[in-house]
């Protein structure tokens, strides 16, 4: 499989996907929509397919100008506010994009209708995770139609679970703020210091993996001792709800 990130408005992430065999095309949360168009044009693909992570218009805002662009395009999404939905994804119910399995994981917190989209190429064995504005490199959502006990779940039961070598591609260029909040609350963490030496002069932090990311996203690691004496909680609940709480001051 191809991945293409295209940078949109300020700092968000559209995404092309390609399976290389049979040359289809998806596209992730197209707010630009001739941006888009224009990158396809260059692949020699065939353009089939919206995935759509949640319904903001940061990241559904493009869909009814993109469908009038190229009609009978499959709109996925799990949000009745999603515009031009036609095709309701359920939790872990597997469809194909060419050769692609694709696996919608339901994670509702940000917005009560997101989904991330799982990625396996048969092929080559490629993994990858379309994760919006659920996880970040670095940090997580906002939980606007959720809570912390919420996201929880999500991380530690949906995300984490998956392969390590899992690629991450999120929905905002947010890396650097969010690596700089993560020093304030893990100021020794050696692949924290690491990662954000690396991310200085890059313009493009995409993709992450979910391995790495369990090394250096204070949220992913709510169970280490070290965080959870910084927020004075147990509860790892509990250090999330803290740690959202302090990044939203940050």
């Amino acid at each position: 499989m191809k991945i293409i990130p295209i940078s949109v408005l300020k700092d968000n992430y559209s995404y092309i996907l390609i399976d290389d065999k049979s040359k289809e095309a998806a596209v992730i949360d197209p707010v630009e929509p001739i941006k888009i168009l224009n990158v396809i044009s260059q692949t020699g693909s065939k353009l089939t397919s919206v995935f759509t992570t949640h319904h903001h218009w940061d990241h559904a805002g493009g869909n009814i100008e993109l469908v009038a662009k190229k009609p009978g395009l499959a709109v996925y999404g799990a949000d009745a506010r999603i515009p031009e939905i036609n095709y309701v994804c359920k939790d872990h119910e597997e469809f194909k994009l060419g050769s692609l399995a694709i696996t919608p994981l339901h994670t509702p917190c940000h917005t009560k209708g997101h989904v991330c989209y799982f990625v396996v190429d048969p092929t080559t064995g490629e993994k990858a995770v379309f994760t919006g504005d659920t996880l970040f490199i670095g940090g997580v959502g906002k939980f606007f139609e959720g809570d912390a006990r919420d996201m929880y779940r999500i991380l530690f039961h949906v995300l984490m679970k998956l392969p390590d070598e899992t690629w991450v591609y999120c929905g905002h260029e947010y890396t650097k703020t969010n690596l700089k909040f993560a020093l304030t609350v893990e100021p020794h963490n050696e692949a924290l210091i690491s990662k954000w030496n690396w991310c200085q002069d890059k313009l493009i932090t995409v993709p992450s993996t979910i391995g790495q990311e369990k090394l250096f996203n204070p949220f992913l690691r709510v169970n280490e001792q070290s965080l959870q004496m910084m927020a004075g909680k147990s509860d790892p609940v509990e250090v999330l709800h803290t740690l959202r709480e302090m990044k939203n001051n940050f």
